[in-house]
């Protein structure tokens, strides 16, 4: 039999859009409270929607918290048209193209935040022309991941309703719960700990999260002070940029340290790892640049056996989770749920990797009411 030729396509328009989605209300963690940031009230994404001249269609998003959103747009405008007549599986290339189209303003932050939704959008084509799930194109080690929950512990809200957010995630089959701490006041941060401790017994892991807000000697007194509560993991105790300071705290802690989700590309991971500056590693692939570093950040942390807990968005997470050996947490976050229209399901205290090709999920009307920008390029533009 003769061997048959592999089959090409070619990318035939992309199209970029500026959606800003709002949130039900104004939220705070210790970044708030420390005088940095403002309020959260809505959370700017962009996506890209890249279609073949097969007619396969990709989706793919990054997104920016506060200020930032229209500078990723306006890079991902810029070079948008690079990808026209391209083979879509040349990802890793295709990559390499668009960052050094922008190399001078650097190879993190910005402009690879912008860069990412395309991967995305690349790599969810690819599986979807494979008729697979993301996962099992990456090769999955599972078909759930454990979840957490963090939308319910912002010190925004009440010790009152954090404990009742988190009797209910434990009731909704979701397998942990992640609070807020990092407030000026300390021992606030441990009787809202001790209570909601207290409300989920020991059937539920309990996560905290700082936000960077710590120096080293109050991480060090705080670290040991909750000890008692046998945390699954302390969260940016320290500066996201402080590997070392990071390393000192899991050499001296109990407690399993996490941090990584603020870093914007994999040099900066690697210096968590060579480090050993975390227990469990949490990189953010539309922060990275996208699912082909956020790979690159996975083999690393799986020779150096890391526990891994990528941030934020679930829905794309909890592909690469399944696909990551050293049983990891995905981030139950329902803040994004209005701009799909599909839903990630629970059962056990494990999230469900769903059996839909690519990543799974497909922009909803509401998304497309919130967008503020949009612009095509190539066929149709």
């Amino acid at each position: 039999m003769e061997r048959g030729e592999a089959s090409t396509d070619r990318i035939a328009s992309v199209r970029i859009s500026h959606t800003v989605l709002p949130l039900k209300g104004a939220i705070s963690d210790a970044k708030v409270l420390t005088g940095r940031q403002k309020p959260l009230t809505e959370v700017p994404f962009l996506f890209a929607e890249i279609t073949t001249e097969a007619g396969f269609e990709g989706i793919g998003f990054s997104y920016s918290k506060r200020k930032g959103g229209d500078g990723q747009f306006a890079h991902a405008r810029e070079v948008a048209a690079d990808l026209i007549g391209e083979d879509p599986s040349d990802i890793q290339r295709i990559w390499t193209k668009l960052v050094w189209a922008g190399a001078s303003v650097g190879r993190s932050g910005l402009a690879v935040q912008a860069i990412a939704a395309f991967d995305i959008a690349l790599w969810d084509l690819k599986a979807k022309r494979a008729g697979l799930p993301l996962a099992k194109l990456l090769g999955a080690h599972r078909d759930s991941v454990a979840c957490y929950n963090t939308s319910g512990g912002f010190l925004s809200s009440s010790i009152e309703e954090v404990v009742a957010n988190a009797r209910q995630t434990a009731a909704d089959g979701i397998g942990g719960v992640k609070i807020k701490v990092g407030q000026p006041d300390t021992r606030i941060d441990l009787k809202r700990v001790a209570a909601v401790k207290e409300a989920l017994g020991e059937e539920t892991a309990l996560m905290v999260d700082a936000n960077q807000q710590w120096n080293r000697s109050t991480a060090v007194r705080m670290g040991r002070a909750l000890e008692e509560f046998d945390l699954t993991w302390i969260e940016e105790p320290l500066d996201a940029y402080d590997a070392e300071g990071h390393a000192d705290l899991a050499r001296e802690l109990a407690t399993p340290i996490a941090t990584g989700e603020m870093l914007t590309s994999v040099a900066e991971h690697v210096e968590l790892i060579r480090n050993r500056s975390v227990d469990f590693i949490q990189p953010d692939a539309p922060r990275v640049g996208g699912i082909t570093p956020f790979l690159k950040i996975m083999a690393l942390a799986e020779h150096a056996n890391l526990r891994m807990a990528p941030h934020y968005v679930m829905e794309l997470h909890l592909h690469l989770a399944a696909a990551y050996e050293h049983d990891p947490w995905v981030e139950h976050f329902d803040w994004l749920e209005p701009l799909f229209n599909e839903r990630l399901e629970t059962e056990g205290g494990r999230m469900i990797v769903p059996a839909r090709p690519g990543i799974g999920v497909s922009i909803s009307d509401a998304a497309r009411g919130w967008t503020t920008a949009s612009e095509r390029f190539g066929s149709g533009a």
